[in-house]
């Protein structure tokens, strides 16, 4: 069962010793995969344990490897600079001594503003107008999560534009801030290849993982503002290219009011499962 509190018990890694850290396994599920978003929230988490004076700014990771939910993985923390203003570190992942991730997070001592402006937000419904879905891997109890138009959609005939407007809300408060962030984090990965599928028929996000190859190779995400996981977000997905077998997004998390708390970029892969290699034959492509 998908809860919110087992999605927290996930990424809040726990210390092994100095700069390592261990996220527990999930268990056995029906795919045996361990979603990018989710790897990249105990990321930001390790880093925030790692360097607890400082606020994570940004984390990106590139995902080389699938990592199964039924077993630990482990997370070796390596600070290339810490300073008064900002530091970096470098967080690997590994699961049975093979590598599944690498990322760089920047971190920083959070001085108040200066000047700020932010970018408006779209004019979507409110969540209060939509209902709420129940989406096909995305199903967390505790969780409430409300496309706009009802765009995330199994029905291959319904075409649109390479976006997805999604209100998601956490009934549960986070103990700590890097937990906020973490859970906002999870679900940026979750969008972007179905956006990608949008206005292309024959095409739907159901066919992942069955009839077409699609993962997350890569995820980059800024945090902004201190987010309230508890309080309505509006994840605001738009692919800004598809083709070659990838594609790319772009998006925004948004309070309810038009805060912009985060931004991020999702790389994926998109593409048959037996594809021409530079050799005139055929390869195969196992999906993350």
């Amino acid at each position: 069962m998908w809860t919110q509190a087992e999605l927290v018990r996930l990424m809040d890694v726990q210390p092994l010793t100095a700069g390592r850290y261990r996220a527990p396994a999930h268990g056995p599920t029906e795919r045996n995969v361990v979603e990018a978003g989710q790897l990249l929230g105990a990321a930001v988490v390790a880093s925030a344990k790692q360097v607890p004076h400082q606020r994570v700014v940004s984390a990106s990771m590139i995902f080389s490897r699938a990592a199964a939910h039924d077993a630990a993985l482990d997370l070796t923390v390596d600070l290339l600079r810490g300073g008064r203003t900002f530091s970096s570190a470098q967080v690997r992942v590994h699961q049975h001594d093979s590598l599944c991730g690498a990322a760089i997070v920047l971190l920083d001592a959070d001085p108040p503003d200066l000047i700020r402006s932010t970018a408006p937000m779209p004019e979507v419904d409110p969540p209060s107008r939509l209902r709420s879905h129940e989406l096909p891997g995305a199903v967390v109890a505790g969780r409430d999560i409300r496309v706009v138009g009802d765009a995330y959609t199994d029905d291959a005939a319904r075409v649109g534009p390479p976006e997805l407007f999604v209100w998601t809300r956490f009934q549960d408060e986070p103990e700590h801030r890097y937990l906020h962030a973490a859970l906002l984090t999870q679900s940026t990965t979750h969008w972007t290849v179905a956006a990608a599928l949008r206005p292309h028929p024959d095409f739907t996000q159901s066919m992942a993982h069955h009839s077409l190859s699609a993962g997350i190779t890569m995820a980059t995400i800024t945090f902004h503002d201190t987010a309230d996981v508890t309080q309505w977000l509006l994840y605001a997905t738009r692919v800004i290219y598809a083709g070659r077998g990838h594609a790319q997004s772009e998006g925004r998390v948004y309070t309810e009011v038009g805060g912009l708390l985060a931004s991020y970029s999702v790389h994926a892969m998109v593409r048959g499962f037996d594809y021409p290699n530079n050799q005139g034959g055929t390869a195969s492509r196992a999906v993350l």
